[in-house]
């Protein structure tokens, strides 16, 4: 007997897939208003996990804190200024430590953790990612004259 190979078109055509493709928007679109939520929510989870363990970020590639945090207002249909509202902030300050002008602190840290349902550790290593990248584009010659070696030769 004859041994033959098994391609995936063997086995997944165009009529199964669409029939997957069935099943799936069926079961979607039997979900509850809070499910769907719940699986936005995840996603965007995934997004900002994804982010954090990735590697290698390009400047093109960086993602603010207020990135992820608008993924999270809009999957909510709520705007910054009712979140800053929420916050106890003016949505100016909350700007400000969204958009890394300002350094996050333990209060609004928590703050963005509680609300997403996300570990505190998440939003910090974001800041020190985008802070890395940032780093790896300074030219570093500018600095070469901070050399020990050259202050012990003075």
């Amino acid at each position: 007997m004859k041994k033959t190979e098994i391609l995936p078109k063997d086995i997944w055509n165009d009529e199964k897939l669409n029939t997957i493709n069935e099943f799936i928007k069926n079961h979607s679109d039997n979900q509850s208003k809070e499910r769907k939520i719940r699986n936005k929510l995840l996603s965007i989870q995934y997004k900002l996990e994804d982010y954090i363990e990735k590697d290698d970020i390009k400047e093109n590639e960086v993602l603010d804190i207020l990135d992820f945090v608008k993924m999270y207002l809009k999957a909510l249909g709520i705007t910054k200024r009712d979140l800053a509202k929420y916050f106890g902030m003016r949505d100016s300050n909350l700007h400000k430590y969204l958009t890394g002008n300002r350094k996050l602190n333990p209060e609004v840290v928590l703050k963005i953790s509680s609300f997403s349902h996300t570990k505190p550790e998440y939003w910090y290593r974001v800041q020190v990612k985008n802070e890395m990248v940032k780093l790896k584009k300074e030219r570093t010659k500018d600095y070469e004259k901070y050399d020990y070696k050259k202050l012990l030769s003075l």
